[in-house]
């Protein structure tokens, strides 16, 4: 199970080549999926336009929901719309491009998916053979409408009885396949022109405005990886003060053999003053509720460490501090007195 988490977490990653990687994988998955599938068109008037259309498009639609699911973005893209603006102000370009991106990539499974299924043209040849005009095959002359209608929608049904010997059948499935095939080209080389255009006229305009809309994207999607693995780590440090103090009696045991801390690892403090549940809250709440501003330049000024705390908005910070304060005081005037 550790082995599939690490890869599933491998593949949620800001890694453009990866998430380009999975988009390919979903557009084979489509092509293979409808190969492999058994079309069955129901060969009634009042079901084939229903039982093809739902073919042609069901499907991307699942894909394009499995596409938002296995990109990280989406989710990141979400939490920073509707994050408090708090410390940091949102920009908006920075969510549409993180938008677009996502769908983008999400499209390519359906759009391969609708491009292969007009290029086959059985569903197409389902769903609209029986609204064609029937005055332009010689075929269905001399007929009533509810019979013309029959056998229409017995054109996609080669085995059928009604329409094993009839001539005008092939000629019906031609014709449709024809812009079925017709439609599927031009969508082909309209998204092809597109991508040409795009990729060829994106110099032209403010680069220095698109690089810093990816950069400050990247840096989001980073941002919220980071923080996880740092929650990772505060928590296993936590949980093991918290085993260590239930078993004070065997704790140089559970050190040596489940732990197997390094020396001088366990005299170390990681929890940053943290000692309760609600105190962990408060710190999480924080994150969210007040995003820190993007600016570093406190962090390269050596400052005494009261003072970088007190830069904190975390209510609990000015009491480790005071306690800190009043235990150095009291070793102070220890040593006078000595």
């Amino acid at each position: 199970m550790d082995r599939f988490r690490m890869i599933f977490q491998y593949f949620q990653s800001n890694s453009e080549s990866v998430m380009n990687g999975i988009c390919g994988l979903l557009a084979l998955a489509s092509v293979k999926i409808y190969t492999s599938f058994d079309f069955n068109c129901p060969c009634l008037p009042k079901y084939n336009t229903a039982y093809g259309m739902g073919i042609m498009f069901v499907p991307p639609i699942a894909l394009f929901l499995c596409g938002l699911i296995v990109n990280r973005q989406s989710v990141v893209m979400l939490e920073e719309w509707k994050r408090p603006t708090g410390g940091r102000k949102k920009d908006l370009a920075i969510i549409r491009y993180m938008c677009s991106s996502i769908i983008q990539r999400a499209m390519v499974a359906p759009i391969v998916w609708i491009i292969v299924t007009l290029l086959d043209g059985k569903c197409f040849i389902c769903a609209f053979s029986g609204s064609i005009d029937p005055e332009k095959f010689a075929g269905f002359a001399n007929l009533t409408q509810m019979q013309t209608q029959l056998l229409l929608s017995k054109v996609p049904c080669k085995d059928d009885e009604l329409m094993r010997n009839n001539t005008s059948r092939k000629a019906v499935s031609r014709y449709l396949r024809c812009w079925s095939q017709a439609l599927g080209w031009s969508i082909l080389l309209l998204l092809i022109v597109v991508a040409f255009l795009a990729r060829w006229l994106r110099p032209c305009f403010n680069q220095a405005a698109f690089v810093q809309t990816r950069y400050w994207s990247n840096y989001i999607d980073m941002e919220q990886k980071i923080f996880e693995e740092t929650c990772c780590e505060h928590a296993r440090d936590f949980a093991n003060k918290c085993i260590l103090h239930f078993f004070e009696s065997m704790r140089k045991e559970i050190k040596l053999r489940h732990f197997n801390m390094p020396r001088g690892e366990e005299e170390a403090d990681h929890l940053r003053g943290i000692t309760d549940q609600e105190q962990v809250n408060k710190l999480l709440k924080s994150w969210y509720s007040g995003k820190p501003p993007l600016d570093v330049s406190q962090t390269t000024q050596r400052q005494p460490l009261g003072k970088e705390r007190a830069c904190t908005s975390v209510p609990w910070v000015d009491t480790v501090n005071n306690r800190w304060a009043a235990a150095q005081k009291a070793n102070v005037s220890r040593q006078t007195d000595v």
